[in-house]
């Protein structure tokens, strides 16, 4: 059974971009003394500054335990599943590897600052759009802050004047994560109440998986509705591929190279029958003939309507590789 995912991320003692360091030394320190939950609420007083409060201590422990990093046993705090796993290498690519494991938004954030810089209050209005279930009051800036910080401290986002941006490191991440992570898609929804939710939906479109926070981001871009035919419902979408998903997999994990379609006009998109131009307006292949209403209405009958795309959403120069190599457009 998959960990349940958490939704709440915890700061780290020590500074906005030290919560790693913070982390090793608590790990560091627990594996070596097996302390006491008052031996180790008395070793953070003594190693950070102005940090007293027991209960403000015990919420990051609590968070560790809920991670995976720590467990308590006979009244003694020794090392997770996940700790010990990370201290066999502490590695940035197991840490990376647990907490978007284990922390909802982690990834989605990531590809949606592959787009480009965003501000605090971005990117909690993203991580809200992008999953719901956060629930947390979108006028409190701390809960994106803490997710940005752990990043931050995982040099995957460097903060520039009051925006943040992807470094070298989380690029490459977003480059490989939406395979890499697809799996999880195939776990997730396993093990979902609900198969239909944006995040846990299984694209299967020439049967390939992708990352469920990337589907659920992309979607998130469109309002959960596709631009041409008006389905909303986010278990009836697919992330289609401007350019090709097999021709071009330097943009599989590009945000700015999908569009949120229904399942039918998916397909029809890939078989090229219809397709949009740089201003966002439908173009039809003169030989799509047919009979159903749904396609006459929703495809037939809108040619050369210019569709809701939202301002940015895609690359126009991707639409315009696209149609250049459709012998009708």
């Amino acid at each position: 059974m998959a960990p349940v995912r958490l939704r709440s991320i915890v700061p780290m003692f020590g500074g906005a971009t030290s919560y790693v360091e913070t982390l090793d030394a608590i790990l560091e320190y627990v594996d070596e003394q097996h302390p006491t939950t008052d031996e180790l609420v008395g070793w953070h007083r003594g190693r950070f500054a102005r940090v007293s409060s027991r209960n403000s201590i015990m919420r990051r422990v609590d968070y560790l335990e809920d991670v995976g990093f720590l467990t308590a046993n006979n009244g003694v705090w020794m090392l997770g599943s996940e700790g010990n796993r990370y201290a066999a290498d502490c590695s940035t690519e197991t840490l990376l590897e647990i907490m978007c494991r284990r922390n909802v938004g982690l990834r989605s954030l990531l590809y949606a600052l592959s787009v480009g810089p965003m501000t605090i209050d971005e990117i909690g209005c993203q991580q809200l759009d992008t999953h719901p279930e956060l629930g947390w009051n979108p006028e409190n800036p701390d809960m994106a802050l803490q997710r940005v910080n752990w990043l931050r401290s995982l040099e995957l986002v460097q903060k520039d004047s009051d925006q943040y941006t992807l470094t070298d490191e989380g690029r490459q991440f977003t480059d490989t994560a939406v395979e890499t992570w697809a799996e999880t898609a195939t776990s997730a929804a396993s093990n979902t109440t609900d198969p239909m939710t944006a995040g846990t939906y299984e694209t299967t479109v020439e049967a390939r998986a992708i990352d469920p926070e990337f589907r659920a981001t992309a979607l998130a871009r469109f309002d959960q509705t596709c631009p041409v035919s008006g389905v909303d419902h986010p278990g009836l979408l697919d992330v289609a591929h401007v350019l090709s998903w097999r021709d071009y997999p330097e943009h599989r994990a590009d945000l700015s190279n999908v569009l949120a379609l229904s399942k039918t006009h998916h397909a029809a998109f890939d078989r090229e029958l219809f397709t949009i131009d740089q201003k966002y307006r439908l173009q039809v292949n003169p030989d799509f003939d047919t009979e159903s209403d749904l396609l006459q209405r929703t495809i037939l009958n809108r040619a050369g309507e210019q569709l809701p795309v939202p301002d940015g959403a895609i690359n126009t120069s991707y639409v315009a590789k696209h149609n250049a190599a459709l012998e009708w457009v």
